[in-house]
């Protein structure tokens, strides 16, 4: 009897030990970047995070946030939206919101806010200029800012990138190595230049901004390199040795919507490179196995779209008028062709975009059809099934879609116009909406929508 009494004060007391152990566990905090939300203040805003079900965080602006609460060394952590911000209405998306806390504070959540786009941005490479057009939020229509061309200062824009809250306009400017900064006026969506251009390498043709809104990635064609810069109020900074060595001719560049992997579409020899994001530093390391074939050498392979869940990956091969299709490794990064790699187009498609339900994709088709043609995603398989192709404007080389996958607008580069479409949510057909297309400066090469996803 003795005995037995001893072993149970034993197990007791081993399981009192164990209850202590983990409450002298470390604890750790959860936290991350809010980029898109609009409104100001609690009333303006309306956004509530959640942690576990549990902590409740109001977030008011924009930037960092960290849960007020901790939590212990080896128990997991899910970030959620507890509810959606009312005034204005918005959508807020979470990446990288949950895991394991393993022995360092988590810092890089990311929730992206956004609403029905407000302005819509052309790059004119050949009179250097930026048309802004004012969205109408009913049709998707455009409208002409006030002041509207305004000139960039440089030569040749040829893409642009508006920043995650909308407040800055990034505009690549091809024929005089730098990228022009505007700020944004948010009532009337004019555009102001800041003080000084980006320097940039040789021939810049692409640039992407971190889903954290604090680097941004410019693609130099001429030099087959990649330049990362940190973003500070618009001002962009080199990042010390970040000058990345990518495949022959870079002009696309593309972030996953987390913001943990970036790709970069190389046109001459048909690959993509592709690269993990270090959240703190802004620093990319080279992912094993990269660069991915995608067309081939020679084959041209121009954009890249990514769907909003991170799982698949699509690649624009200009020359051999075909659509490459991957998995994205999760955790890693890299790319796996599909069970269906490869899809013909039949004409070749110049730019690439993916509704944010993750469900379509639209292929900008140039050469003899001057089209945009609408394809299904297939969720657990991404392939991709071809639905009715609708006209463009002469030479359509840029395709976006509204961020709330309302609307999708297209770049005609040979007759100087911007084609709009509304988007039939059940099988993502598109039907040109009233007054389309509309007219642009010369040589519009690009188009980003405020705000963006």
């Amino acid at each position: 009897m003795k005995l037995l009494k001893y072993l149970a004060i034993l197990a007791a007391a081993g399981a009192l030990d164990s209850c202590s152990l983990n409450l002298l566990a470390p604890k750790y905090t959860v936290g991350g970047t809010i980029t898109g939300l609009t409104g100001t203040g609690l009333a303006g805003a309306g956004l509530v995070l959640q942690v576990n079900s549990g902590d409740n965080l109001n977030i008011v602006q924009n930037g960092s946030f960290t849960f007020g609460s901790s939590i212990a060394k080896g128990d997991t952590y899910t970030v959620t939206v507890a509810t959606q911000p009312a005034d204005p209405v918005e959508t807020c998306n979470v990446y990288n919101g949950s895991g394991t806390i393993s022995n360092v504070d988590i810092g890089n959540v990311i929730v992206t806010c956004v609403q029905t786009g407000q302005f819509a941005y052309v790059a004119n490479q050949t009179d250097d200029t930026i048309s802004a057009f004012v969205i109408d939020s009913t049709t998707g229509a455009l409208g002409l800012v006030s002041g509207s061309p305004f000139a960039t200062g440089g030569i040749a824009p040829v893409a642009v990138a508006v920043d995650p809250n909308g407040v800055y306009l990034y505009a690549v400017e091809n024929g005089s190595n730098e990228v022009a900064v505007f700020t944004i006026d948010a009532a009337s969506g004019a555009l102001t230049a800041t003080a000084l251009p980006i320097a940039t390498g040789t021939s810049p043709a692409a640039i992407a901004i971190h889903p954290n809104n604090q680097y941004a990635y410019v693609a130099n064609s001429a030099d087959d390199t990649l330049t990362a810069y940190t973003l500070s109020s618009g001002v962009a900074t080199p990042i010390s040795g970040a000058n990345y060595i990518v495949g022959v001719d870079p002009v696309d560049v593309k972030i996953d919507p987390s913001g943990n992997y970036l790709y970069v579409a190389n046109y001459s020899d048909g690959t993509v490179s592709a690269f993990t994001v270090d959240y703190t530093t802004g620093a990319l390391t080279a992912i094993t196995g990269s660069p991915f074939t995608a067309g081939g050498s020679g084959n041209e392979t121009v954009s890249l779209a990514i769907d909003p869940t991170d799982t698949f990956l699509y690649a624009a091969n200009l020359k051999t008028a075909t659509i490459s299709a991957f998995s994205i490794g999760t955790g890693t990064g890299t790319l796996v062709p599909t069970s269906s790699p490869t899809l013909s187009t039949g004409s070749s498609p110049e730019s690439l975009a993916v509704n944010p339900g993750g469900n379509f994709l639209y292929a900008a088709n140039v050469t003899a059809d001057d089209e945009v043609a609408p394809y299904g995603i297939t969720a657990t398989s991404g392939a991709l099934s071809v639905g009715t192709p609708v006209a463009t404007g002469t030479f359509p080389v840029s395709v976006v879609v509204d961020p709330m996958g309302q609307f999708v607008y297209v770049a005609n580069y040979g007759s100087r116009s911007v084609s709009v479409y509304t988007v039939n949510a059940a099988d993502g057909a598109l039907t040109p909406v009233k007054g389309s297309p509309f007219a642009s400066g010369n040589g519009p090469r690009a188009i980003a929508i405020d705000p963006v996803d």
